[in-house]
């Protein structure tokens, strides 16, 4: 008997702070997932393992990160 196991999650999310620009289009995509300091207007990350619920809304933030500073793994 096999047993298929999905994906707890939309995967583990990385970023580099310092590569940020500040744009907010994680937070545009993701707002559950990605806030922006009130100092610097740089990327905080919310949950750096969402559910999988929030995955097609995480690809679209790091996909849209104009400085690459989040990855997905």
């Amino acid at each position: 008997m096999s047993v298929v196991r999905q994906a707890s999650g939309a995967g583990k999310i990385g970023v580099q702070r310092d590569r940020c620009v500040g744009a907010g289009q994680c937070v545009l995509a993701a707002p559950a997932v990605f806030d922006q300091d009130e100092e610097e207007g740089l990327v905080l990350v919310l949950d750096d393992e969402p559910p999988a619920s929030d995955a097609d809304a995480v690809r679209e933030a790091v996909w849209a990160c104009p400085s690459g500073a989040l990855t997905l793994r």
